[in-house]
C-alpha cells in the first residue's frame, strides 16, 4: 500500500504539474494578455493557494495532531512549528536562489546576472515545489480524496499560471514552441515535490500533521510575500482581488463536494 500511495502521489502531482503546459498552449493562438486579465489570474492562483492551505492541509493537521495522545495544546504547537517552518524554508530558498520577485521579469526589470528567462523559470519552481510537496503530503497520509481534490485545485491554477509564463516569455520575443516548452518545465518542479512528500509522509507517517502544515507555510509563504504584494503594485488590484476571492470559494467548494 506504501508504495502505491507514493505513484499515487507522484502521479497526481506530474498531472498537476503538467496543467502549466497545457495553460502555455494557450499562447499559441493569443498574441498578448490584457493587464486585467493577468491581474484577474494572479488573483485567482493565489485564492485556489490560499483556500488549499487552509482546508486541505492545515484543518486537516490540526485533526490528526488533535488525535494523538499528546493534547490538543501539544498536537496545535506541533502544527504550528510545521507551518513556521514550511515559512522558513521558503524564505532561506527566495533568500539564497537568484530569481525575481513576481511578474517583474516578464515585464522587463533589469537583470545583470542570470538570463531572463532562467530568473523567470526560477521564480516559478519556487511556486510550483511547495504545491507538488503539498498534494505529495495529501496522499501520503493515505486519504486519496483530500490528495485528489488538492491535484485538482493546483492543477486548475496552473493552467493560468502557464499561460502568464508563456505569454511573459512571448512578449520578451522568444518563440511559441520555446514558451509552450517553457511553461511546461516549469510545472515540472511539481511531481518532485510530490514524490519527496509522498515518500516522508509514507515512511514516517507519525509526521503527517507537521508535514501537511509545513506545506501549507511554504504555501502562505509564496502568497504573502510574492504574489498578494505584486497585485497591490499592478494597476487591476481591485480585479485581482477580486480573482483572489473567487480561486478560494472555488477551491472551497471543491473541498466541500469532494474532499
Amino acid at each position: 500500500m506504501g508504495a502505491e500511495i507514493i505513484l499515487l502521489g507522484f502521479g497526481a502531482s506530474l498531472g498537476a504539474g503538467l496543467a502549466t503546459g497545457l495553460g502555455g498552449l494557450a499562447v499559441l493562438p493569443f498574441r498578448r494578455l490584457s493587464k486585467m486579465t493577468t491581474d484577474v489570474l494572479l488573483g485567482f492562483s493565489a485564492g485556489i493557494m490560499l483556500a488549499a492551505s487552509f482546508f486541505s492541509l492545515l484543518l486537516p493537521a490540526l485533526t490528526l495532531a488533535g488525535q494523538g495522545q499528546v493534547g490538543a495544546a501539544a498536537g496545535s504547537s506541533v502544527v504550528g512549528a510545521g507551518f513556521l517552518t514550511g515559512g522558513l524554508a521558503l524564505w532561506m530558498i527566495h533568500h539564497y536562489a537568484p530569481h525575481e520577485r513576481g511578474l517583474a521579469v516578464a515585464e522587463g526589470a533589469a537583470v545583470r546576472s542570470l538570463a531572463p528567462v532562467w530568473l523567470f523559470v526560477i521564480a516559478i519552481a519556487l511556486h510550483n515545489f511547495p504545491e507538488g510537496l503539498a498534494i505529495g503530503v495529501g496522499f501520503g497520509g493515505g486519504d486519496v480524496a483530500r490528495g485528489s481534490v488538492l491535484a485538482a485545485g493546483i492543477a486548475l491554477q496552473n493552467i493560468p499560471e502557464g499561460l502568464a509564463v508563456a505569454m511573459a516569455l512571448f512578449a520578451r520575443g522568444y518563440s511559441r514552441s520555446v514558451c509552450v516548452v517553457m511553461a511546461l518545465l516549469t510545472g515540472l518542479v511539481e511531481p518532485v515535490g510530490g514524490l519527496f512528500g509522498a515518500t516522508a509522509v509514507t515512511l514516517f507517517e507519525s509526521l503527517l500533521p507537521w508535514a501537511l502544515a509545513f506545506a501549507a507555510g511554504a504555501m502562505i509563504f509564496v502568497i504573502a510575500d510574492e504574489i498578494i504584494p505584486e497585485i497591490n503594485r499592478r494597476e487591476f488590484e481591485r480585479f485581482g482581488t477580486f480573482g483572489l476571492m473567487l480561486g478560494f470559494v472555488l477551491m472551497m467548494v471543491l473541498v466541500a463536494a469532494f474532499g
